[in-house]
């Protein structure tokens, strides 16, 4: 699924925080918006979402404009993954109940299968099916997210920070599960970060954004090389630890 976003502005009352956005992204690609907080970037996402209906421009998916109220069927082809793995799982459900509702209201059948599915393609085992969420982890919080997400069988995940509430030796398992599984489901990514080391492991095109302006659009491969042309970009570069070779 393709994404084209073309002058995005949104505005919070008098406030214009996204100040005429545009990018696009093919199919199967990872397009990464960077930039420090309150740059615009997670509204940016949220708006493509369907979850900020205040905005103005245009959202397209494969060649089709999103409404500002989107239909439910828009919800089994894009899905969301949020930066707090805790704060988005219900505490009360067990990761069986978090998984099945999705294909619930959709109507889907199959859900046990599904499940054992999607849980296997975050490799996790099928013991944490039962579990609560305070049970696990914070990276196998993080892979029941990322289910959650795959069990609509999108074409699309919008990634809101995923691995920034993580410790750095899991933010690596996490973002090679993401790079494995955007390959073997030919998935569509957008994914926002104040890192810009996570976003060049993970993004082949980045985005940069400071005070709701996109100002620059560049390859991870020009960011490893120093190749940018705007002032922020290169000094998100000089304050980055290290650009990593994608794994």
């Amino acid at each position: 699924m393709t994404i084209e976003i073309d002058n995005l502005r949104i505005s919070f009352g008098d406030k214009e925080v996204v100040k005429g956005v545009s990018f696009n992204v093919a199919k199967g690609a990872s397009f990464g918006i960077v930039g420090e907080s309150g740059s615009g970037k997670s509204t940016v996402l949220r708006a493509m979402a369907g979850l900020n209906n205040e905005w103005s421009g245009r959202i397209a998916f494969s060649g089709e404009n999103a409404p500002l109220y989107r239909p439910p069927a828009f919800f089994r082809k894009v899905q969301m993954v949020f930066q707090d793995p805790y704060g988005s799982l219900h505490p009360r459900q067990t990761i069986d109940r978090i998984l099945s509702e999705l294909p619930l209201v959709h109507c889907m059948d199959n859900i046990d299968d599904r499940i054992a599915k999607v849980l296997s393609a975050v490799a996790l085992p099928m013991s944490a099916r039962f579990r609560y969420p305070h049970q696990l982890s914070g990276g196998q919080r993080q892979r029941v997210a990322i289910a959650r997400a795959l069990i609509a069988e999108p074409e699309v995940l919008l990634l809101d920070e995923p691995t920034s509430a993580l410790d750095v030796s899991v933010q690596a398992e996490i973002l090679n599960l993401l790079a494995d599984l955007r390959v073997e489901r030919n998935l569509t990514y957008v994914m926002v970060s104040h890192n810009l080391s996570v976003i060049a492991h993970l993004c082949t095109e980045v985005g940069v954004m400071i005070d709701g302006h996109m100002v620059e659009q560049v390859t991870a491969e020009d960011l490893r090389l120093g190749n940018v042309n705007h002032a922020h970009t290169r000094e998100l570069r000089s304050l980055s630890v290290e650009l990593e070779e994608p794994a």
